[in-house]
């Protein structure tokens, strides 16, 4: 596994994490923040998305194994277009790492929309390392 970059490593080892989790990681890019995550929680589940085709394609190759294992599920999804699967549990974490639609480079209201409807009471949502109030 490739480490992941300091950046990455601080946000995530900031993240408060506790076993059997659920975790929804918006804008995955390549995997390497829902790989961690995932090997971090060893009894939760991750559900990374990202709009970009070519992103999921590269996260699936690199969480091959947490994927097999069921502890990691990647989606092609527009955080503004994700409605959790029929009968999926809410997440009690969410977390984004350099999304313009959550970081103030291109705000939306349909984000925070499907943030909401995506969290368990007293979920908890992290941008970019630090913790923001939830939406709603």
């Amino acid at each position: 596994m490739t480490p992941l970059s300091p950046r990455l490593a601080t946000i995530v080892d900031a993240l408060p994490l506790t076993p059997g989790m659920r975790v929804l990681e918006i804008g995955c890019g390549p995997g390497a923040a829902a790989r961690a995550v995932a090997d971090r929680l060893t009894t939760g589940h991750v559900v990374a998305i990202d709009r970009s085709a070519a992103a999921v394609a590269a996260a699936r190759r690199a969480c091959a194994g947490e994927i097999a294992a069921g502890r990691l599920d990647v989606r092609l999804a527009a955080i503004e277009d994700f409605v959790r699967e029929p009968d999926e549990p809410p997440f009690d974490l969410v977390f984004a790492v350099r999304v313009g639609v959550l970081d103030g480079r291109h705000p939306g209201t349909a984000a925070r929309a499907r943030i909401t409807a995506a969290l368990a009471p007293g979920g908890r949502v992290f941008v970019d390392g630090r913790e923001v109030r939830p939406p709603g």
